[in-house]
């Protein structure tokens, strides 16, 4: 138990110090880096409590710390507009409420005389009520949060990189919900097995397998919007456009595409396009899903897709590889080329240009 605490420490004040010297670091690689250095302090509080009280342990919840600061890191990647505010601390109040009376009362974890009526029964039942609830609402927050994400880069952007999905994140998401399920199952078999030993083990060991994990991709992840922010009003939403404003747009749209091949800028996103056309961001959005029924990662694709069908097509181009000729039209990256083209076409672009 206590090699586990020490090890987690260790890992989690090196990776949160490492991150927090980051070049051009994001909000959310600051707020990953406290997060971490206030989970090195966890881990050798846990260790301390080990070593001095021996096991089992003093009653507290890592997770009452973990679960609301991977919600908050979740927001600051995938929400173009956060920003940290001083309310939001208050996330953090019952893991400080719960570790401070647990010291004050010194509560042990003691699974099997859990229930057991005493003086400190009201503080137990209270800790297994924020600890379910903080692990069910949480996670499922942050899943949400993600998928949100998933689904708005195609209104965003003509390209999408790996760290732009988050997938990483999603699966640690996906994991960590299949843990905490795991680690009730755990404490109800201690409870009824009278055991106290293995929750404390398995929660403190897969808290440092996530710590890990975190510091690892988070080391890695970069900035996923370039542009700033724009205000809230510049955000999609219904609005009462007139049709003939939006067939204007459309039109000046179709006109600079035809005209000015935006599409052939690998990072050309919606901002982009707004910013030449001079109209706000949530106006071209609706312009296109309203009008042509597609988001803007389609729109561009298609555009995309068209230009290598006539390079494919043409002998002007037989020099090039296929994967050249998709570089050249706007793709950053032989799969998505790959992929999208299929997915337009329902063929391969070496079969496309065979069968022509």
């Amino acid at each position: 138990m206590e090699t586990v605490a020490w090890i987690g420490f260790s890992q989690a004040l090196f990776a949160g110090l490492i991150i927090a010297t980051k070049k051009g670091r994001t909000t959310a690689d600051k707020l990953l880096s406290a997060w971490l250095i206030l989970m090195s302090i966890e881990f050798a509080t846990y260790g301390i409590d080990v070593r001095i009280f021996g096991p089992p342990p003093l009653l507290s919840n890592a997770f009452l710390l973990f679960n609301p600061a991977l919600f908050l890191y979740t927001l600051s990647l995938t929400n173009q507009n956060f920003r940290l505010r001083w309310m939001q601390l208050l996330h953090l109040l019952p893991y400080i409420a719960f570790e401070g009376t647990a010291y004050l009362l010194g509560e042990r974890q003691v699974l099997y005389a859990y229930f057991e009526p005493d003086d400190t029964l009201w503080f137990r039942i209270l800790f297994i009520i924020a600890a379910v609830s903080s692990w069910a609402a949480y996670p499922t927050l942050s899943i949400r949060a993600v998928h949100r994400h998933r689904m708005n880069l195609m209104q965003e952007f003509s390209t999408i990189e790996s760290y732009k999905r988050i997938s990483w994140l999603l699966f640690v998401l996906v994991f960590y919900s299949i843990y905490w399920i795991g680690s009730l199952s755990i404490g109800i078999y201690n409870y009824f097995s009278y055991r106290s030993g293995l929750v404390p083990v398995f929660n403190y060991s897969v808290l440092l397998a996530l710590t890990y994990i975190m510091s690892f991709y988070g080391l890695k992840q970069e900035r996923i919007f370039k542009e700033e922010a724009e205000n809230g009003s510049e955000k999609y939403r219904r609005s009462r456009l007139r049709e003939d404003y939006k067939q204007r747009i459309r039109a000046r749209l179709l006109t600079l595409f035809d005209t000015e091949k935006p599409y052939l800028d690998s990072e050309l996103t919606i901002s982009n396009v707004a910013a030449e056309l001079k109209v706000p961001r949530h106006v071209l959005t609706e312009v296109l899903n309203t009008t042509m029924e597609k988001n803007f990662y389609q729109f561009v694709n298609e555009y995309r897709v068209e230009a290598v069908k006539k390079m494919l097509h043409s002998p002007k181009f037989r020099h090039l590889s296929i994967e050249a000729i998709g570089f050249d039209c706007g793709f950053n990256s032989k799969s998505t080329f790959f992929s999208v083209f299929k997915n337009m076409t329902g063929t391969t672009p070496a079969r496309y240009q065979e069968e022509r």
